[in-house]
């Protein structure tokens, strides 16, 4: 895999927290590797991570979930409730699944799960550095924390990937592959290909990070993706009815139903 070319942009400061001295060993190395990265630290425990991380100001993060004396949740959650400090993009690196849907929760840029390959490194890197691009100007707004912008303003963060549970299993799953969102009570169903994932997150969560030209809001609970919608025929009350491919059917709200014939042809 290819990292984009930035020969021209300083390089960003990486700071690893793995207790695991094989593990750190070969994070360092492929940081190494990678001309865009500047490695600043190995911490092997929480509390030095934190520590370092707010002594060094680094713009990236490789952090393990379970460590000594805090665990890498601790030290994100200790992070966000800083105030008036900028704070680093963080990818976590960990053989825990479990705690997958409480690092989208806090913001976390990616989510690797051991063992994970180069390739899978170097993705999440790069889906890194392209949040600390867009939010390039942070360093003048004292108050800005790229981790946690990347979600609070979601125009210049699209998603591009959720992390569904499936059969004891954490993986990502790519927007495009997704034909619908529905809410289930504190949970969000999320269709894809015949099957259904049911995250930990209210649907208001991905409303505002999702493609406005391609997916499309019909009710409160309820968000289609447009490229999968096979009809919309009126109803008895003049409201359109949403036919999806897979034969689904959603009732598109009164005022959404308006939009959506003035804007068709």
């Amino acid at each position: 895999m290819t990292m984009m070319n930035r020969d021209h942009s300083p390089r960003i400061r990486t700071l690893i927290a793995e207790d695991e001295p094989l593990a750190a060993e070969s994070l360092a190395e492929w940081v190494g590797q990678l001309p865009q990265l500047e490695l600043v630290a190995v911490c092997n425990d929480g509390a030095s991570a934190l520590a370092q991380i707010r002594a060094l100001q680094p713009g990236l993060v490789l952090m393990d979930i379970q460590m000594p004396g805090m665990t890498g949740l601790q030290v994100l959650r200790a992070l966000a409730q800083q105030p008036n400090t900028s704070g680093p993009a963080v990818i976590f690196t960990t053989a825990y699944d479990e705690h997958a849907l409480t690092a989208f929760e806090l913001h976390a840029v990616d989510y690797l799960l051991k063992p994970f390959s180069h390739d899978r490194f170097v993705e999440a890197v790069e889906h890194a550095l392209q949040v600390l691009e867009r939010l390039d100007g942070a360093a003048t707004n004292p108050t800005l924390n790229p981790a946690l912008e990347a979600l609070e303003h979601p125009p210049e963060a699209p998603l591009t990937r959720i992390l569904v549970r499936d059969q004891g299993k954490i993986f990502p799953l790519h927007v495009d592959a997704i034909e619908y969102l529905r809410s289930d009570a504190k949970y969000t169903a999320i269709a894809s290909r015949g099957r259904q994932f049911l995250v930990r997150l209210p649907i208001s969560s991905f409303e505002q990070r999702l493609d406005p030209q391609r997916f499309l809001k019909l009710q409160r609970s309820c968000i289609v993706n447009l490229d999968c919608v096979e009809a919309m025929t009126p109803d008895e009350s003049s409201q359109l009815v949403v036919q999806m491919r897979d034969g689904t059917r959603f009732t598109a709200s009164r005022e959404v139903s308006k939009k959506l014939r003035e804007q068709s042809i």
